[in-house]
């Protein structure tokens, strides 16, 4: 019969409770007799389905659980060195006792291991002899303190006479690369962190809550095993430290009600993290798939991207070891299919592996990783409290396929995404630079997580901002290449149907065809926003076309309207000044003269928006005519281009409409009446049946948002509906008072 056992002291947070889980389905695997036993996590909790009881699954752990035989002779604190001995008298420079110069002081750590090498339990016969074959070790080399010029050496030669059960930990604890030994995070450098030597502490703890003569299991013992697997209540936790798997038990500021708590630790916590921890071992070695850092080769583990994380900040990365996403499945699984997990457990994008926590994020997106797992749990190691590396618990990460993600795989066309990254480590890029590109990662990282069209236009508007930065930075420049060309699909994607999206999707779809170099080009909006050429693949440093600034919309897009009337005019295309590929609806053009828009917004996502492949562009529905307010129904027409006007059946062959230079600058010095005389009689000489005998009122409208409105290209249907309204109504539909009246 078997039994559903809830361990609700192993949740997958902090990281010592996660590996606590581990070590219970792998010890009773092992040890305990059933190695049919499963394991699965469900409401953040442990469960183990077992054939034993809770009391016979204490009874294993306290009586019959053989400790995994953890050494460490490469680092100091292993307790196979002692400290050199000190005499009474001191050194009157310093104040400090003066040293024999022989080492043969004991220490915590050396009478924590020849407590174990001196026992007499049988569980603890395989620790004893790896303790022998260490000290072998250290005899050969003639060792009295830890390795140091001939440490790579000495690592290579432990791990060649070490019995079997000690390669699971040596695996764990080190990758042998062939620059040398490289240290997986997850257990430090080689099995410590810092002065906290994990091996040590272990015999320690095992000193705790087991005999090590082979006496009886004290009370003290079974009730801190009860809380370390049944989060039963105790008062018998230790002071000693856990290090970086449990930041909350650590002590320190806050730690407690009053300014300091000491730490508060769990000997059984301690021992059964560094058994879960083992489970690592089986891929350390073998995953190595580069000479590059061992970060890089343990299971799940990758270099950081703590930009994207709340917890964490971007400068994290420079000091960070790493992070690790942890699986939590929900199926029961078995020790065998853990392992396999862990041993091929990687994360792929297309045919590479993914290198940072970023990557990770888009190959769950993207179903890259082992069938099986519900979600990750990510943990940064992160320097903090001094110089402390401690296990944060970052975010927890559904896996679920996620479309939207596989948009980021354009951005790394020609490297672009890779060559941001990386500028924004270099301490040498400026502070607006690298603050962009880690809202850029912070907004990479949702787009994989959210399915949702506000995660995909806040990367649009991202993009954008650093292609922005680059127009004013020829430092910049020099490290980047141009945003590639993105396909259709970001708009399909991100189109929200506001007012703001369509403004900025009209004007990105400007169009102005001419040659250049003897060859036919396009000049779109975005040479207007970046020193880019005409097809923007590649930067042009003469370009003349720049022109948008830091300042308010309305200027900008002023700014835009009379260089393109230049360029126009050297192009002999003064008609098309405002050709586009897109267009918005009138009721945009009506919320943007009414204020009711987010400049900010629009011009975000034109910068974002003008990288974006034009050419698949579907006209928005309109479903009833918005009456466009007078004064800029009659000036729209010199703001349209001459080819649409012609399409549209409105505009002869062999007239022309082409814009007034007065027009402009008449709404530039928001002389509105002045620009509205001069269109109207321009019309009446084109022979247009206008509705009233004069020109319309101003309606209120400052002559700068008025050209800022006019410069919106509005599309082909819409044009036509204006026109329409415009021209063709009969003056019974289009009362003569109503053109002094605001639409």
């Amino acid at each position: 019969m078997r039994h559903e056992l809830v361990l609700r002291g192993c949740t997958p947070t902090p990281l010592a409770s996660y590996l606590k889980a581990l070590a219970v389905l792998r010890l009773v695997a092992e040890q305990g007799g059933d190695p049919d036993a499963t394991g699965c996590w469900r409401n953040d909790e442990f469960v183990l389905r077992t054939r034993l009881q809770n009391d016979q699954l204490l009874q294993f752990f306290l009586e019959k659980y053989e400790p995994a035989p953890l050494v460490a002779p490469w680092n100091a604190g292993s307790g196979f060195y002692y400290q050199e001995g000190k005499l009474n008298e001191k050194d009157p420079a310093t104040g400090k006792k003066l040293k024999t110069g022989r080492r043969d002081q004991p220490t915590e750590a050396t009478r924590a291991l020849e407590a174990i090498e001196r026992s007499s339990a049988k569980r603890l016969t395989a620790y004893r002899e790896a303790i022998k074959v260490a000290r072998s070790a250290v005899a050969h080399y003639k060792l009295v303190k830890a390795p140091d010029d001939e440490k790579d050496e000495f690592i290579a030669h432990v791990r060649n006479i070490a019995p079997d059960r000690v390669l699971r930990w040596f695996d764990s604890a080190i990758v042998l690369a062939d620059g040398g030994p490289e240290f997986p995070p997850l257990l430090g450098t080689g099995g410590n962190d810092g002065n906290l030597d994990f091996t040590t502490n272990f015999m320690q703890n095992l000193a705790v809550v087991l005999p090590l003569d082979g006496g009886e299991i004290t009370a003290a013992a079974t009730e801190l095993l009860q809380t370390a697997l049944f989060a039963a209540p105790t008062t018998a936790l230790s002071d000693r430290a856990i290090g970086q798997f449990s930041p909350g038990s650590a002590g320190g500021p806050n730690a407690a009600s009053g300014f300091e708590g000491d730490a508060r630790m769990n000997p059984w916590d301690f021992i059964l993290m560094l058994e879960g921890a083992l489970l690592f071992a089986a891929s350390a070695a073998r995953r190595l798939e580069s000479s590059s850092a061992a970060v890089l080769s343990a299971p799940f583990t990758v270099r950081s991207r703590l930009g994207t994380e709340g917890a964490a900040a971007l400068t994290d990365d420079g000091d960070a070891r790493g992070e690790i996403w942890m699986p939590i499945w929900d199926a029961h699984f078995t020790l065998e299919e853990v392992l396999a997990l862990f041993t091929e457990g990687r994360a792929a994008l297309g045919a590479r592996p993914v290198r940072d926590g970023l990557d990770f994020a888009r190959a769950v997106a993207q179903l890259g990783v082992d069938r099986g797992i519900g979600a990750f749990q990510r943990y940064g190691f992160l320097m903090r409290s001094g110089k402390a590396f401690l296990a944060t618990p970052l975010s927890r990460v559904a896996v679920r396929r996620n479309p939207q993600a596989d948009l980021i795989d354009e951005l790394e066309r020609r490297e672009w995404l890779g060559r941001v990254q990386r500028l924004a480590r270099d301490d040498k890029a400026p502070g607006t630079f690298r603050a962009a590109e880690a809202r850029l990662d912070a907004a990479l990282f949702a787009l994989t997580q959210r399915s949702d069209k506000a995660a995909v236009e806040k990367v649009l508007r991202q993009v954008g901002r650093i292609d922005a930065l680059c127009a004013s930075s020829p430092k910049l420049r020099e490290a980047l290449v141009p945003v590639p060309t993105l396909s259709y699909e970001w708009i399909h994607r991100a189109h929200d149907g506001s007012a703001e999206f369509q403004i900025a999707l009209a004007l990105a779809g400007l169009s102005l065809p001419g040659e250049r170099e003897g060859r036919r080009v396009y000049v779109s909006i975005r040479p207007h926003l970046a020193r880019v050429n005409p097809d923007g693949t590649d930067w042009d440093e003469n370009d003349y076309l720049i022109c948008w600034g830091a300042g308010a919309l309305e200027h900008n897009l002023a700014a835009v309207l009379h260089r393109r009337r230049l360029e126009a005019a050297r192009m002999n295309t003064e008609g098309e000044v405002l050709r586009s590929r897109s267009g918005a609806r009138i009721e945009d053009v009506q919320r943007f003269l009414a204020g009711e828009t987010d400049d900010r917004r629009i011009a975000e996502l034109l910068s974002g928006l003008a990288c974006v492949d034009l050419d698949h562009f579907v006209a928005p529905e309109v479903q009833d005519f918005a009456m466009p307010l007078p004064a800029y129904a009659v000036l729209k027409p010199f703001f349209a281009s001459e080819s649409m006007l012609r399409d549209l059946g409105w505009l002869p062959p062999d007239r022309s409409l082409r814009l007034p230079a007065q027009v402009s600058a008449r709404l530039v010095a928001d002389d509105v009446g002045a620009a509205l005389e001069l269109a109207w009689q321009r019309l009446r000489a084109l022979g247009v049946k206008l509705p009233g005998r004069q020109p319309p009122c101003a309606a209120g409208v400052p002559g700068p948002r008025l050209l800022a409105a006019l410069t919106i290209p509005l599309t082909f249907a819409e044009t036509g509906r204006l026109l329409r309204w415009l021209d063709l109504a009969p003056e019974s539909d289009v009362p003569e008072e109503a053109l002094d009246q605001p639409a």
